[in-house]
């Protein structure tokens, strides 16, 4: 029989010091009740607890562990440059490297700077749009996050043509007011708001495959027409990539989907599971950046050595094997089986698949936006979530997140996942 008691002993521990007991919200499974374990250690495609229980990981450490987890060509690579120094302030070699890398990989990036996460790439973008295009407003789209950027962390107002609400205490609406949020796959909302607000958009930020409001894909010709749109306007589009970059394919969502922003934000997989982001795009955008350009941004600990090893190492092992068509093949396996397990049980789902990114939504509606996510039965999916726990296998404790395939899973795994599945179905 499974058991969390030292989990259970270390939660309460960490609620004495810890705000909730947990570093970052979704981890404490507000969203599914109960409590969340504590990790011991991991190991390709799974993760074993302090109580020594072993689960499938679907999380991969929300997103970077495209390879699985403790990877050796990673380790190697981390161990190799920690016994050189763990870190400078200096420029290394590491930083030229990963940066050849991501620009050679995707054509958009002429340029590109690193930080420390995905949320200072998003807020360094969105600086630097600003600073280029000397215009304030922004366009953001409901339900994709862009890490927690008092300016982005925003809720829609009240129509289409309102700007946004602070979606957490302590920033202040002042901060908000220049940020325009709309639906996602909604055409004629951005068309109406650039027509309010000729000569005032910097730019449009976007997930091009929104990843944390679960998994929803943009329709036909979105994508296009938001570049057509913003190019014709002077205005900047942003993808913010730090989900699917290195993760839909070498090039990223950009690369699988054929649409180049003028501005790409990064992480996840370019770190190598250490913390990093990054972000690139045209050289003429990019030089505006200081020390050359007007537009500040810095970082002590950016292009940290430790990070741009185990990113060089994942990139270069992503570059060179056929992982991308095992993912994809995973993928494949992994969605036909669920969608004919919830068939057989007569459960309303959702699944939503792309390459290694997937997400069920426990709806009979199809899900193209927030709105849709947000019609998903949530109690029925905390349910399915403590099934499939006690099962073994370890899926995002949030509706409203997405799974994420590694190249360390096997078909045996993804056929015990869809076993597990079926088994977790019967009792919804």
């Amino acid at each position: 029989m499974t058991t969390h008691d030292k989990s259970k002993q270390l939660f309460a521990e960490a609620l004495q010091f810890i705000p909730g007991g947990v570093n970052s919200p979704v981890r404490a499974f507000r969203a599914v009740g109960g409590q969340p374990f504590f990790v011991d250690r991991a190991a390709g495609a799974r993760v074993w607890d302090v109580d020594g229980n072993e689960y499938i990981d679907y999380v991969g450490t929300w997103g970077p562990a495209i390879l699985g987890h403790a990877h050796p060509k990673i380790i190697d690579a981390v161990r190799s440059a920690a016994c050189q120094g763990t870190s400078f302030g200096i420029p290394n070699p590491y930083e030229v490297e990963i940066a050849r890398l991501i620009c050679s990989a995707l054509p958009s990036v002429k340029k590109v700077r690193m930080c420390n996460s995905g949320t200072e790439a998003t807020m360094s973008a969105i600086r630097l749009a600003r600073g280029f295009t000397r215009r304030d407003k922004i366009i953001k789209f409901e339900g994709c996050y862009h890490g927690h950027v008092d300016s982005l962390l925003v809720k829609a107002g009240s129509g289409a043509l309102t700007f946004g609400h602070p979606d957490s205490a302590g920033v202040p609406a002042a901060f908000t007011q220049h940020t325009i949020v709309l639906p996602f796959n909604d055409t004629e909302s951005v068309k109406a708001a650039f027509a309010a607000n000729p000569g005032q958009i910097a730019g449009i930020i976007l997930e091009p495959v929104p990843g944390n409001a679960g998994l929803y894909l943009p329709k036909p010709g979105y994508l296009e027409f938001l570049r057509e749109i913003t190019a014709k306007d002077g205005a900047l589009l942003i993808f913010d990539e730090v989900m699917t970059g290195f993760r839909l394919g070498f090039g990223g969502a950009q690369g699988l989907l054929g649409v180049a922003p003028d501005l790409s934000c990064f992480g996840k997989i370019i770190g190598g599971g250490l913390p990093v982001g990054a972000f690139g795009g045209r050289t003429d955008i990019m030089d505006q950046l200081a020390p050359v350009g007007p537009v500040y941004q810095a970082g002590t600990l950016s292009g940290n050595p430790l990070a741009m090893a185990a990113g060089i190492a994942a990139l270069r092992e992503l570059h060179a094997g056929d992982g991308y068509t095992r993912l994809e093949s995973l993928g494949a396996q992994l969605e036909v089986g669920l969608r004919d397990a919830a068939k057989t049980a007569r459960i309303p789902v959702q699944f939503q698949r792309i390459g290694s990114m997937f997400c069920g939504y426990f709806t009979t509606q199809p899900v193209h936006n927030l709105a849709d996510a947000m019609k998903s039965d949530r109690e029925r999916f905390a349910k399915y979530f403590h099934a499939m726990l006690a099962e073994g296998v370890y899926l995002a404790p949030s509706q409203f997140e997405a799974g994420f395939l590694s190249t360390a899973h096997t078909s045996a795994d993804v056929d015990r996942t869809i076993w597990a599945a079926a088994k977790a179905f019967k009792l919804l």
